[in-house]
């Protein structure tokens, strides 16, 4: 039974999955009330954020249309939210009874007025539906309730989720609600969700109906509302009314609650004086004097439509790669988006991942992003879904789930913890990895659901990545995929990586396509221009031809632009006359630079010193970095980051990932928050990130650096340490030529032995070699005496790692070093081993040959052949078999002259020697792989 000191709970109201509601009396002063529980007796952190977040926002709110709760207090581990009971209902309950016209004109015209305060607060519902609205059944009087997941952000954008947790009510959210419409979420999607609360309240239905959650999101995409046919139809001006209302694209919508106010006002007007309504024009008082630039493509309908046509492609069966080339902030990513509608309507799934201008050397960043992302959209999934996936994914991958959980830890949560894999050298484990890689992708490339994968600023992939995307693109039996890749086509040349690998892929008639994004033309930044201000082009030429000389048609940098002009108030709404205005004059007088970065970092430099100082540590963690590790750099708690960083948030700078921001928003630590928590953000452009590393005085970037590398590693516990390598070693490593205490230069050299090794097994040589270059230079000039395992742990990594990235050369210098220094004849069969490889890779099969004959006469197999026939390995392999028939090591010692070590190094060195094709080779392999493991 549910209680609550203080209050005698009456009776039960509403009881859902998530909250109960119930009528109660507040025992100090018998004040009727109405408390709202969270049901479950261990709610989620997402549901505490959003029971703080609707107490904090209407406390503050202080209008007549909105309950304002009593208090928020703490029930078991959650919270119960009081509010006051003065006698109202539902909408949707009240709406049962039959109403008048005049009914409904008197609740909508309400409505908008309690839209326009929202909109007076800066204030976005995100709820709007009969639900969430109480009339009182006497004055009827209308009031807005559950600010759970509404936003004090001017905008926000949201990452695509699955349609089972998208925010809202599905029967109600807009268009850009769902996450798929390339537009971010202002005040008018309350708009949208009030027109669908209008058509409810109409025609006693809702517009769209479906117990499919994809098809209700595709119908609010891209399905027009018909009203249906009734006795008593619903007038033809309040139909085009809600119609304007639940416009898909929020332009084309009312553009404030008053101009809808005064369209609903006049409709009343007529109606009472005539009884009948002439359609009328709407909208002729709707002026919105809020500073929005449409989010409209402009000038790219060519490109979008080449993008949509390889959709099609790939949803009828074919695989493509699709690049967009173009400058940073010509629209690349704003032209990828537009593929969102298509994949909603085909049930597909959309992935991305970007990689990072100051983290390139991460092996697979971007795609690791993008297999998160689709992780987590799994996991959204109903439980029988779910496992639907887990048994297709073991099927593809087998016992080898843990080579891909390596790369992608969130894989774990799907299909469970993995037993471990055998540890591979050579190409045998990169081998291992794209195999499986292929059969992991091909489980969602299929008919059913179509995969597009978007990975950004390829420019900055590391070589890894780049072989990844080789192999998925190679693999032409592969149906359903449309890869797109964004990159800088000013920042490559003919022998940049990334122009290699898709001159390989060319090579191999993978359908490889490129759309080249120029600069818009002025007459495409003149339409923006005067959308902006609501004037015609003619109107905005002149402002047109200022800002064109300042941004060359740049889209990012024109947007910019015009918010540095409108905050620098050389741009003004004038509200007595209802119209913008520009000083055209100061506008050609001021000072403004030409340099995006120079731009972005002058703007940045208005905002409060905390809030800089937190976005120049957050340009150094990445594009995207979350508040625990920004609060650990800072060194500051995470509820202090959170309201410095609100600045840049509410500037539109810095854009929250998920909703969980919101809990810090009344400040103030709670004992429900856990730092297993993440709460995420990322910069608006990559222009941002770099404007605020710019911030940074150039002498004192690598202590920065250095300093970020120290408070992480210490701040990180050693079960943990392994999946943050990458991150503390980079800071570390940018920073190293300050470091000057031998300790530390030792720690950081073991370090990068670790993030080297951890590489190395997601067969990210490039960047393996690169941590063990590092390693090795950071190694005392003594170290082969004083750490000689450490000194020999590191050739032996960096050689293979040379040998299996392809550089023969490197890999020559670094296994003589390790030969010459190697105290025991067993330290170097590794290094010998590496050799052997590297020769054959080179097809010097007799040099392989040789180095082999002579290693295993060292290990004292000294009646080989020189070249074995089949009888000479069978002989061999028996002789060590029975050796090996009780599974005892002491058993090898009876074999002339050798030990057990010696008789496992022979055969790693034989395994060599014997061609693929010999059967003996499995044999080898599995004794090897048993020995390994048995004299470990």
């Amino acid at each position: 039974m549910t209680t609550l000191p203080g209050y005698h709970l009456c009776e039960t109201l509403y009881k859902g999955t998530r909250t109960l509601v119930h009528r109660a009396t507040r025992t100090t002063d018998k004040k009727p009330v109405v408390i709202k529980f969270l049901r479950n007796e261990y709610p989620s952190f997402n549901e505490l954020v959003q029971f703080r977040n609707q107490y904090t926002i209407a406390k503050n709110l202080d209008l007549p249309g909105i309950v304002k709760p009593l208090s928020l207090e703490t029930h078991g581990n959650g919270y119960a939210l009081v509010m006051p009971d003065d006698g109202y209902i539902s909408l949707g309950e009240w709406r049962k009874e039959q109403f008048s016209l005049l009914d409904f004109l008197t609740i909508a015209i309400q409505l908008a007025e309690i839209l326009h305060g929202l909109y007076q607060n800066r204030v976005i519902h995100k709820d709007i539906k009969p639900g969430n609205i109480l009339i009182h059944p006497q004055t009827k009087q209308v009031k807005l309730i559950d600010f759970s997941i509404s936003s004090l952000l001017p905008k926000e954008t949201l990452q695509i989720s699955n349609p089972n947790v998208l925010e809202g009510t599905l029967a109600y959210i807009s268009p850009e609600q769902t996450g798929r419409m390339n537009r971010g979420i202002d005040y008018r999607t309350d708009f949208y969700s009030l027109g669908v609360t209008f058509y409810e309240l109409l025609t006693g239905e809702l517009p769209f109906q479906s117990d499919d959650p994809m098809e209700l999101v595709h119908c609010h995409i891209a399905k027009l509302p018909t009203f249906p046919h009734t006795p008593h139809p619903t007038p033809h001006t309040l139909v085009d009314i809600v119609l304007k209302l639940m416009a898909k694209n929020a332009e084309d919508r009312y553009q404030s609650a008053l101009g809808l106010k005064y369209d609903l006002e006049k409709y009343l007007a007529q109606w009472k004086e005539t009884g009948n309504i002439e359609r009328f024009k709407l909208g002729e008082r709707d002026i919105c004097d809020r500073f929005i630039i449409p989010e409209k493509l402009y000038g790219r309908e060519t490109e979008v439509q080449t993008l949509l046509d390889a959709f099609e492609r790939v949803a009828n069966g074919a695989s493509e790669m699709m690049l967009v080339a173009g400058f940073s902030g010509i629209g690349k990513t704003a032209v990828v988006n537009e593929v969102h509608k298509p994949i909603v309507r085909q049930r597909g799934y959309f992935i991305k991942g970007k990689f990072d201008q100051f983290n390139r050397n991460i092996p697979f960043s971007a795609f690791v992003q993008a297999f998160r992302d689709l992780m987590g959209q799994l996991l959204s999934e109903s439980d029988e879904e779910l496992a639907h996936w887990r048994t297709k994914i073991l099927e593809a991958v087998g016992e080898n789930g843990q080579v891909l959980i390596e790369v992608i830890p969130e894989l774990e949560r799907v299909i469970g913890q993995q037993p471990p894999v055998p540890d591979l050298s050579g190409t045998a484990a990169q081998n291992r990895f794209n195999l499986l890689f292929q059969k992991f992708i091909a489980v969602f490339t299929t008919r059913e659901h179509p995969l597009v994968m978007f990975l950004d600023d390829l420019q900055w992939a590391d070589s890894a990545s780049l072989n990844l995307m080789k192999v998925l693109m190679g693999e032409s039996e592969r149906g359903h995929l449309l890869l797109l890749g964004a990159y800088r086509d000013n920042e490559v040349f003919p022998a940049h990586p990334l122009m290699l690998s898709l001159g390989e892929l060319e090579k191999q008639d993978a359908a490889i396509s490129t759309i080249t994004l120029a600069a818009l033309p002025m007459p495409d930044i003149n339409q923006l221009i005067a959308e902006t201000l609501s004037c015609s082009c003619e109107l905005a030429q002149p402002l047109t031809e200022l800002v064109y000389q300042k941004t060359k048609g740049n889209p990012f940098f024109t947007t910019q632009f015009l918010k540095g002009l409108y905050e620098d108030e050389l741009i003004v709404f004038n509200g007595d006359l209802g119209y913008w205005e520009c000083d055209l004059v100061a506008v050609r007088d001021a000072a403004l630079t030409d340099d995006v970065v120079e731009f972005m970092a002058a703007r940045l430099q208005k905002l409060p010193q905390v809030t800089q100082n937190v976005l120049k540590l957050g340009a150094c963690i990445g594009n995207q970095f979350d508040l625990e590790t920004l609060a650990i750099v800072c060194e500051s708690p995470v509820e202090t980051v959170a309201t410095d960083l609100w600045r840049a948030l509410r500037e539109g700078l810095v854009l929250p990932i998920t909703e969980a921001y919101k809990f810090f928003l009344v400040g103030g630590r709670d004992e429900q928050y856990s730092e297993d928590i993440s709460i995420g953000y990322r910069f608006l452009h990559d222009r941002v990130q770099q404007a605020a590393y710019s911030l940074i005085p150039e002498d004192r970037k690598q202590q920065t650096h250095l300093t970020i590398g120290r408070l992480l590693l210490e701040n990180t516990s050693g079960e943990h340490l392994e999946e943050k390598i990458f991150d503390i070693v980079n800071h570390l490593n940018i920073g190293v030529d300050l470091i000057t205490r031998d300790e530390e230069k030792q720690q950081l050299c073991k370090l990068n032995l670790q993030a080297g090794y951890k590489a190395k097994n997601a067969t990210a040589y490039g960047a393996a070699l690169e941590y063990l270059l590092l390693g090795i230079e950071l190694l005392a000039e003594n170290s082969w005496e004083d750490e000689y395992k450490l000194a020999l742990a590191l050739y032996e990594s960096a050689t293979e790692s040379a040998y299996l990235h392809g550089n023969f050369e490197k890999m020559e210098q670094l296994a003589e070093v390790g030969l010459e220094n190697a105290r025991k004849l067993l330290d170097t069969i590794k290094l010998y081993e590496i050799k052997i490889q590297a020769l054959e890779a080179q097809a010097h099969f007799q040099k392989a040959l040789d180095t082999a004959m002579v290693i295993l006469e060292k290990l004292g197999i000294r009646q080989f052949p020189k070249e074995p026939d089949s009888s000479d390995i069978e002989l061999w392999l028996s002789e060590v078999k029975a050796n090996l028939g009780d599974r005892h090591p002491t058993s090898l010692v009876e074999l002339p002259e050798m030990t057990e070590p010696n008789i496992l190094a022979a055969m790693r060195i034989l395994f060599y020697l014997i061609p693929t094709t010999y059967k003996y080779k499995p044999t080898l392999m599995v004794l090897i792989t048993f020995e390994q493991v048995n004299l470990s």
